[in-house]
């Protein structure tokens, strides 16, 4: 998983509120079990028409938008069911920050695991953001992981919890499968003492 430490891109605004994760990535995509592939299907249904064809007025669709790092959204994202294949399409697409007032709790938490950083903020810090973004590409907003801040692309600074152990994963690039190597030694003395002391199993 890549490190995340600073961000500088481009958000794109999403001012809808309880985005499940059915929109974020339908059903019939959750055959797979890679995590690469998805961005194209993330929010099918909102981005192609009965005949695959892009709807422009999509966000994501609009040429300003289609290099976005960054999403703003309203409350209650990641709704739903708890699919792993959310945060899989959102981070194939490019996206690897979101800001919104709440989330569904195993959507968050699923985020942190797929090395994309979820930002909390009161609906009314959310709100500049959603209009800041809207200017498009030539508004940045800058996210700053160590420092726990944002800043607009007026220069406005907003400050961001994040719980101390995920904010460490993150920072690191640690999935559970890293979390699990960083033990790698202490595994492979207990295996081995293990193994001398019940030479039979």
């Amino acid at each position: 998983m890549q490190k995340f430490t600073k961000l500088s891109g481009i958000a794109a605004p999403l001012p809808l509120v309880n985005i499940d994760t059915d929109m974020i990535i339908p059903k019939q995509f959750l055959k797979t079990i890679k995590r690469s592939g998805l961005g194209v299907n993330l929010f099918d249904e909102m981005r192609y028409d009965d005949d695959r064809n892009e709807i422009p007025d999509f966000v994501l669709n609009k040429p300003q938008y289609r290099d976005a790092q960054i999403l703003v959204a309203g409350e209650n994202f990641g709704c739903g069911s708890s699919r792993e294949h959310a945060p899989w399409a959102i981070a194939d697409f490019g996206i690897t920050c979101v800001i919104a007032p709440s989330y569904a709790d195993i959507f968050y938490s699923n985020c942190f695991k797929n090395g994309i950083l979820p930002i909390t903020l009161p609906q009314d810090q959310v709100d500049v953001l959603m209009k800041d973004a809207e200017k498009g590409s030539n508004a940045r907003i800058e996210v700053d992981l160590e420092a726990q801040t944002i800043t607009s692309s007026d220069g406005e600074v907003f400050s961001f919890e994040v719980d101390s152990f995920k904010k460490h994963c993150l920072l690191n690039g640690l999935d559970d499968i890293g979390l699990t190597m960083e033990k790698s030694e202490s595994i492979a003395g207990f295996e081995a003492k293990a193994s001398a002391e019940r030479p039979w199993v």
